[in-house]
């Protein structure tokens, strides 16, 4: 039987932390991955179930099993620096999270209204609907279902 032995106390951190996502790279899914192998899942299917590759489903399995739940938080990105300025970023995530103005006339944000409101009211020059990419992953619900 796969699995890793985890007490009372740490199932129970572990699914406060768990939120019912598709794997997304965040530490919910995270959690989800080492909750499932404690569960007797093997790596395979864990693999199968979340849509994260073998190599990943090991590297939190291991860093949990020597770090806890600080093992499953994200170091600092081999990336380079960020290209949009925190108040960008700040206004794309609160814009994200509000129906855009009525007098857009539109019910729900696309990453190209949403790109051309924030260089109208900001002032940016140079941020389009790609910038989104670079804001945490977190896209206006059009983009993240696609319909854009």
């Amino acid at each position: 039987m796969a699995g890793m032995e985890l007490s009372e106390r740490q199932v129970a951190e572990l699914r406060g932390i768990l939120r019912p996502d598709v794997y997304d790279g965040s530490v919910s899914a995270r959690v989800q991955i080492v909750l499932w192998y404690h569960e007797g899942y093997r790596k395979i299917d864990i693999a199968a179930m979340s849509g994260a590759s073998r190599p990943t489903i090991d590297k939190w399995i291991g860093r949990y099993a020597i770090y806890g739940l600080d093992g499953l938080a994200s170091g600092t990105s081999p990336g380079g620096p960020r290209t949009i300025p925190g108040r960008i970023r700040g206004r794309v995530l609160a814009l994200t999270r509000q129906t855009p103005p009525e007098e857009l006339g539109i019910s729900h944000w696309t990453s190209a209204k949403m790109a051309g409101y924030i260089k109208k009211m900001e002032g940016c020059l140079g941020f389009s609907a790609v910038g989104f990419a670079a804001v945490a992953g977190e896209r206006p619900p059009a983009v993240a279902a696609g319909h854009v």
